[in-house]
């Protein structure tokens, strides 16, 4: 659990070490703003997670396996309806995110292209944590940190491609943090439950419609901002 911690600090720091050596210090600003923020957002899933874990390990500790599908079904539907709520509402928040934070001017733009892409990974960071804290409520603990460790690996390769490679500037290097935490989120989900029989059901179908009515919002909030974006630039020009 430790390790697993300790990997999941690597999705910002891969962005902060790679932004800040190739797109400079506003770039490296921006990045180490929307940590704190997404630290914030990210821990009180955290925390609804790791409290329905308690509940779980109680119950496969009794032998209840049907109030063990009963606690998972119904704190998976209530912590989807908390990450659709708060995903909306950082979205809803975007621009006044600014004042709040007290971002500077030369530092926004790039902290809101950001954060523009790296709020769809939010559904990504319920479906990792939720299923990897049912997994060691089971007494598994090791396939939660395999994934997370894939996913690790997998950011770093991406944000060297995407930031590197095909110089995409800060948009790169969250687009590859959202790719990374989809993979371990989608990932450990399916192999949790085909392992588990005990949480099947109607519990499959509501996490990919779950990710993709998250994702879908969000992708069409970010295009929408990003053709007003292009829209005033081509006025100014």
């Amino acid at each position: 659990m430790i390790l697993g911690n300790l990997l999941q600090q690597c999705y910002n720091i891969a962005d902060t070490m790679i932004v800040g050596q190739c797109l400079g210090k506003h770039a490296l600003a921006a990045v180490g703003s929307s940590f704190t923020l997404m630290t914030f957002l990210t821990s009180i899933l955290l925390g609804l997670c790791m409290g329905s874990g308690a509940l779980f390990s109680i119950r496969f500790g009794q032998g209840d396996e049907a109030g063990l599908r009963e606690s998972v079904c119904a704190s998976f539907l209530l912590i989807a309806a908390a990450t659709l709520l708060l995903n909306g509402l950082a979205f809803a928040c975007l621009d006044g995110l600014r004042v709040f934070l007290q971002v500077p001017a030369e530092v926004w733009g790039l902290m809101r292209e950001y954060l523009a892409v790296i709020f769809c990974g939010i559904a990504a960071t319920f479906l990792y944590n939720y299923f990897a804290s049912f997994l060691r409520a089971v007494s598994n603990s090791v396939e939660p940190l395999v994934f997370l460790a894939v996913s690790a690996v997998l950011n770093i390769a991406l944000d060297l491609w995407f930031v590197m490679g095909l110089r995409w500037g800060v948009r790169g290097a969250a687009q590859a943090t959202v790719i990374a935490q989809y993979v371990s989120g989608i990932g450990i989900a399916v192999y949790a439950l085909p392992a588990v029989p005990a949480i099947g059901g109607g519990i499959w179908w509501s996490v990919p419609i779950g990710w993709f009515l998250a994702d879908i919002t969000g992708m069409l909030y970010y295009l929408q901002q990003k053709k007003r974006l292009l829209f005033r630039e081509e006025q100014t020009s």
